[in-house]
């Protein structure tokens, strides 16, 4: 456990980064699968680039999930589950943003969550192509890092009604592209990238912080020019790169 909640720190650091500007103040927010039945999650408020153990609170997946069926819960029923959810009752409040990593930590391979608010990803997800930023490819690291695609979540207040929204259209990008995603983009909100390691984490982050300046830049110019979905599926099929993608954890 210490080396995994050490890996989790260490990511939130590197994203929290002041010259990365992916996460400011409160911003953001960091989880980890422990075992079987619990998770690590970034408590609400807390900075990702100072965070300290102190700020991580170790949550019971089976607390959290049944939120997922419910109709009707209160501001204060949610708030009150997140605290039964503790594993240690002193620990701090988690993000409201746990439901959805609870939820996302149970995708096929997925051991860690990030969250950013990255700034020029917000900057397209702000704005009227924030869909073809989602659908499209432009270079190939995009692709090997950040998947064929990415899910596009239209925006949802954060909380039970996000976390059912990003579930519900998780599901549906697995039906049709019969890819899990690497990237999930949030409509005037952020940016969660899912992986098997925190290094694979920080890697898809890094990535589509990259494309989305580039993605601004290009459109700038009259463009970008995208790949074509061969292109993309003859880079996403590339023995060489299935390798690259081991070696980065992805």
């Amino acid at each position: 456990m210490m080396n995994s909640l050490t890996d989790l720190l260490d990511l939130a650091h590197r994203v929290g980064r002041d010259d990365l500007r992916m996460s400011i103040l409160g911003e953001g927010n960091v989880s980890i699968r422990l075992t079987d039945a619990t998770f690590a999650v970034k408590t609400s408020g807390s900075n990702l680039g100072t965070l300290t153990e102190s700020g991580l609170a170790e949550c019971r997946f089976d607390k959290l999930l049944p939120m997922l069926e419910a109709e009707g819960l209160s501001d204060e029923q949610i708030d009150q589950t997140l605290f039964d959810a503790r594993v240690k009752t002193d620990a701090k409040k988690p993000s409201v943003e746990a439901l959805f990593h609870a939820w996302l930590l149970g995708l096929p391979g997925v051991q860690c969550v990030g969250h950013v608010h990255a700034i020029a990803v917000n900057q397209i997800l702000c704005s009227p192509r924030a869909r073809s930023f989602a659908r499209r490819r432009i270079f190939p690291d995009e692709v090997v890092c950040c998947g064929t695609e990415s899910v596009f979540v239209r925006y949802t207040d954060p909380g039970l009604a996000l976390a059912k929204a990003i579930r519900a259209r998780t599901l549906k990008f697995v039906k049709r592209t019969k890819r899990e995603p690497r990237i999930i983009l949030l409509q005037n909100h952020g940016v969660i990238a899912v992986g098997s390691s925190p290094q694979g984490v920080l890697a898809s982050l890094l990535m589509v912080e990259k494309a989305a300046q580039i993605f601004v830049g290009a459109a700038g110019l009259g463009g970008p020019v995208f790949l074509d979905q061969e292109q993309v599926q003859r880079i996403a099929g590339r023995p060489d790169e299935h390798y690259r993608q081991s070696v980065l954890k992805l």
